[in-house]
């Protein structure tokens, strides 16, 4: 009789696992969001103590940046004017900024061809995206405070902690979602020249 019972309570619990299972899987994606590609120009400064860029390699970490967080794949990122010459750290690293992000269609300031968005799950860690380290946490900081607001986002969770002169201690703990158009319709199209 006991035997019996386990069987009946193992075979009504793999029963219950599969339909939540299909049941997840049945679940249709949400809805698209109709949204705007919005021009952005900003002149990025970095202001660290921890890392010191180049220009070039500044520039570089924050297309990476740009891309990973939703802009679309044409977006620039050009070294700034930089006393020190190519390839050489500055203090004082700077980099011009040209991007575009989606904007809900129904509140975009400017006018554009309507393209579907949908919310896209984001999270910058260490090693996420590859060419991110601990290095740069001050960096992902300050594109927290200044870039990040320029992005139509939600559910920001932030946790993370710089410790300036040291990577000991320091942490890229930053998950978002923004409205952006997944990567297969930017690469097919979805994401026209402005």
């Amino acid at each position: 009789m006991k035997l019996g019972l386990l069987a009946g309570c193992a075979l009504l619990c793999s029963i219950l696992a599969t339909s939540v299972v299909l049941s997840d899987a049945a679940a249709p994606p949400p809805p698209p969001e109709s949204g705007v590609w919005q021009k952005h120009e900003y002149s990025f400064a970095f202001m660290g103590f921890t890392s010191t860029y180049s220009c070039d390699g500044l520039a570089s970490k924050l297309k990476v940046l740009l891309i990973a967080s939703g802009a679309r794949p044409d977006a620039k990122s050009q070294p700034g004017a930089c006393a020190s010459g190519f390839g050489r750290p500055d203090k004082f690293a700077r980099a011009d900024l040209t991007f575009y992000t989606l904007a809900p269609a129904a509140t975009a300031t400017e006018g554009g061809t309507p393209v579907d968005g949908s919310w896209i799950p984001v999270a910058l860690a260490s090693h996420k995206p590859r060419d991110l380290a601990v290095g740069d946490c001050e960096l992902v900081e300050q594109f927290r405070t200044n870039v990040l607001p320029m992005f139509t986002t939600r559910n920001v969770e932030n946790h993370t902690t710089c410790i300036p002169h040291q990577e000991s201690g320091s942490a890229i703990d930053l998950k978002f979602e923004s409205l952006s158009v997944p990567a297969k319709a930017k690469s097919s199209g979805q994401a026209p020249k402005s």
